[in-house]
């Protein structure tokens, strides 16, 4: 099991979960399955498998579907039977910018949903090649305003992989000169953030035997792809370089088998110092996409609970003004 630099194991805004037995059995089997097509996704090719993969994560019980446009953007709306009015989470879906649909998403962002007592709605934001940066935090920007004008008071973001760079670009735009929406804003929650599209991280080669999906050259394709001869360090496209003080809430998950884990730790790091309410949960054992996994891994129902926690507890202080 590798580990975190020392300084950083002992850091009060990290927690670290280890893996049980039966979740080391588990992704034993998974990586003896996904291993042989390791970094092979590329490309809108992948788009098709890349969905067949999300559409397997399990269906949560007592969500209902439906289709919908909110401040222009498609989407799907993931509503459980006992949702409170009035308040709302975004969940944006990962995909590295080049994949990714709400509708494969949408089962993942119901857990979400009834983990948090509200419904989610999941924007279906323009993707790469087609649409280079800036059109997915067009798209984003314009569906938090399309919430708030349809009189959701309390939005909470959550978002997973490149979702979690979208979702810390809006707290970030957000957070700026107090932008319009900001008094809506509850909080974040990032799953496996894509934050440094230099691909700077450390972990880019510490976790790159660790790491059973993607590979250094394909991200860099697929980054290039969505950046079109852009900047990789503007803070807008890479949110690690951002200032981050202001920032609402927010909490960070990542398995310590991602080749992603320094742009999760790194971003929290930067984040608490410059003041922000942040925490960083490490999975020992798990890979990317993790949450995926509810209904078979002890770490995804964990992960699950702790996100719908911290979302509960943000609604409720927010509705009390605090």
């Amino acid at each position: 099991m590798q580990t975190l630099r020392g300084d950083r194991n002992t850091a009060s805004w990290l927690v670290q979960h280890p893996c049980s037995a039966e979740d080391q059995a588990a992704m034993t089997a998974m990586r003896a399955i996904v291993e042989p097509n390791k970094g092979k996704l590329q490309g809108i090719a992948a788009r098709v498998p890349f969905d067949a993969i999300m559409e397997h994560v399990s269906a949560p019980a007592g969500v209902v579907y439906e289709s919908d446009r909110v401040g222009g953007v498609l989407g799907w709306w993931c509503r459980p039977e006992t949702a409170r009015a009035g308040q709302a989470v975004m969940h944006i879906h990962g995909g590295w910018f080049n994949w990714g649909s709400a509708q494969a998403f949408r089962h993942l962002a119901g857990h979400i949903a009834v983990s948090a007592g509200v419904a989610a709605f999941v924007p279906d934001y323009r993707l790469a090649p087609e649409h280079p940066f800036p059109a997915a935090v067009e798209d984003i920007r314009a569906c938090y305003a399309g919430l708030t004008e349809r009189g959701f008071s309390k939005i909470a973001i959550t978002g997973d992989s490149a979702g979690g760079n979208l979702v810390v670009e809006l707290l970030v735009h957000l957070a700026t000169n107090n932008a319009s929406g900001s008094e809506t804003l509850v909080g974040g929650v990032a799953l496996s953030p894509v934050t440094d599209l230099a691909l700077s991280g450390d972990s880019w080669s510490t976790r790159a035997n660790a790491d059973p999906y993607f590979t250094q050259p394909q991200a860099a394709e697929l980054v290039r792809s969505y950046l079109g001869g852009h900047d990789a360090e503007d803070p807008f496209a890479s949110p690690l370089h951002a200032n981050l003080k202001g920032l609402a809430p927010i909490r960070v998950h990542v398995g310590n088998d991602e080749v992603l884990l320094d742009d999760s730790v790194r971003l929290v790091e930067r984040a608490v110092a410059a003041g922000v309410d942040a925490r960083l949960d490490v999975w020992q054992g798990m890979v990317h996409g993790h949450l995926g996994g509810i209904g078979r891994l002890a770490a995804s129902t964990e992960t699950l609970q702790l996100i719908g926690e911290f979302l509960i507890d943000r609604f409720a202080k927010a509705e009390k003004g605090g």
